[in-house]
């Protein structure tokens, strides 16, 4: 990838980037996920993320540190397969404002400590519903991460900065993941381990 190159970055190629995103963060890895077009809005909805594993009470403190240097107190949000989120949330009843991470709604009691990483102090989560029709990578994302721990959903936040807006083009995504403590980063079909830096 010619923007890797520019930047001095070396990255190399995995054949699927959902799989290799999904190992990584059930492995207790923070990583940025850039893909396909660029988001319009407040949030993450998949193509401009930084995902972790949400069952770890310590992810919320590990982003806030490492990545986006802000108040500790401040919480991240699920990302969850649409098909299963009823299992895990209180919804209502179905509302496309669920895929947009709009609205806080109560986590299932019984979810709520396999999750500790997305749960409010009020037991609730901003939640945000992934359809496969809509977003099929980070759906496939998210499918893996479940195939391998159980848990449907992921920590998703903005792929930024607390002093930046959400990156826009790969030069944006790489300059973040450099000055930031990601531990890795999928970039298209490109892996980029802090490790090999």
């Amino acid at each position: 990838m010619a923007a890797l190159t520019g930047a001095g970055v070396s990255g190399r190629r995995v054949e699927s980037p959902a799989r290799t995103c999904a190992d990584l963060v059930a492995h207790g890895n923070i990583v940025g996920w850039f893909q396909g077009g660029a988001e319009v809005g407040p949030r993450a909805l998949g193509n401009r993320s930084i995902v972790a594993d949400p069952r770890n009470s310590s992810t919320k403190d590990l982003i806030n540190i490492k990545v986006k240097h802000r108040e500790y107190f401040r919480p991240f949000a699920p990302a969850e397969l649409a098909e299963e989120a009823a299992e895990w949330f209180e919804l209502r009843r179905p509302s496309l404002s669920t895929g947009f991470m709009s609205f806080a709604v109560p986590v299932r009691p019984g979810k709520r400590a396999l999750v500790p990483a997305v749960v409010h102090v009020d037991g609730s989560a901003r939640m945000r519903t992934v359809h496969g029709d809509v977003n099929p990578l980070f759906h496939g994302l998210i499918s893996e991460f479940r195939a391998l721990t159980g848990v449907p959903l992921v920590v998703n936040t903005s792929f930024n900065t607390f002093d930046g807006p959400i990156v826009h083009c790969p030069e944006d995504a790489i300059r973040t993941f450099l000055r930031t403590g990601m531990d890795a980063m999928i970039i298209g079909d490109h892996l980029v381990l802090r490790s090999s830096l």
